[in-house]
């Protein structure tokens, strides 16, 4: 879907989901102070900002237990530079990793399938050396078929089986890490769609299925157990590669859910020039309704922190 056909779809919405939405408004009212948020946006700088946002959860030894193997799965799937917006910045990752060590992990891999040549994608998205020096961590990006397993999908109604990571399918604890950024296919691209960057070959559900449907069914198999948007910046034009149009926000919007995160970061960001709100994006009301997760930011309790 182009970015065309992403307003052409939208417009239909429109009297109900185009209009803008005011974050301090919905903070507002259904913010409780003594009640653990659903959501969590953190205002700040990009590392400062995950730590405040993980930090409202508890901690991130809500998460990550003593001795867990932890995935952490950024963008880094691009050779470019963070201020492109293209891929996760390093600053996130780098204060997710250390959080996980601080809590007792005993190996932390920073893992994305790179759609570009593996070593320029870590090194330019300033990744790698971002993380070195973190003990038990690695950055990879691995692109031999021998790296993964095929997994069937039992509720796939598109996608009925692909190659995962092993390293993934191995680990305790999944984290989703995106940049929140448009995206030529899909409309947008967070935490839904970016769990593509951990299977194999992906042309399937370019050329032969529904991407929409097909990355739902990727997320009935692979379920983050703490997603943490990286809207430090927002690429609202132009993904998902870039160059494009690249929107300062802030922000790093956190959840357990990963449907209630991108929706939030959707309603809280300007695509193409417009507003929208989460269920106008096909894959994330899709999810929605199979009970992946709760695209309906009214009904939880969303917390503003900053850093």
């Amino acid at each position: 879907m182009d970015r065309r056909e992403f307003l052409k779809r939208s417009a239909r919405y429109a009297a109900v989901g185009a209009a803008s939405v005011t974050l301090p408004g919905m903070i507002e009212r259904v913010y409780a102070g003594e009640k653990e948020p659903q959501i969590v946006v953190a205002n700040g700088g990009p590392g400062p900002a995950t730590r405040a946002a993980v930090n409202a959860f508890g901690g991130m030894g809500r998460f990550v237990k003593q001795g867990d193997k932890v995935v952490i799965k950024p963008n880094m799937s691009f050779p470019n530079p963070p201020d492109w917006g293209s891929t996760t910045h390093p600053d996130v990752v780098r204060e997710l990793t250390t959080l996980c060590v601080e809590a007792g992990a005993s190996s932390v891999l920073v893992l994305d399938n790179p759609l570009r040549s593996a070593e320029l994608c870590l090194v330019r998205s300033g990744v790698r050396k971002a993380c070195e020096g973190l003990p038990q961590t690695q950055v990879q990006g691995p692109t031999n078929k021998a790296f993964y397993e095929e997994v069937r999908i039992p509720e796939g109604r598109a996608l009925t089986s692909t190659m995962v990571m092993k390293k993934v399918l191995e680990a305790n604890v999944l984290i989703a890490c995106p940049v929140a950024k448009s995206h030529s296919a899909t409309g947008v691209s967070m935490a839904l769609k970016g769990m593509m960057g951990l299977i194999f070959d992906r042309k399937d559900f370019h050329l032969n299925l529904d991407i929409d449907v097909a990355v739902v069914d990727l997320c009935t198999v692979l379920k983050p157990n703490l997603t943490v948007i990286d809207a430090s910046r927002i690429l609202s034009e132009g993904g998902p590669s870039g160059p494009g149009k690249v929107i300062p926000m802030n922000k790093i919007i956190a959840s357990r859910d990963m449907v209630a995160a991108d929706s939030m970061t959707v309603e809280l960001g300007t695509w193409y020039g417009r507003k929208f709100k989460g269920h106008q994006v096909k894959h994330i009301q899709i999810a929605s309704q199979r009970g992946l997760g709760n695209m309906d930011i009214s009904s939880q309790t969303v917390k503003e922190v900053s850093a």
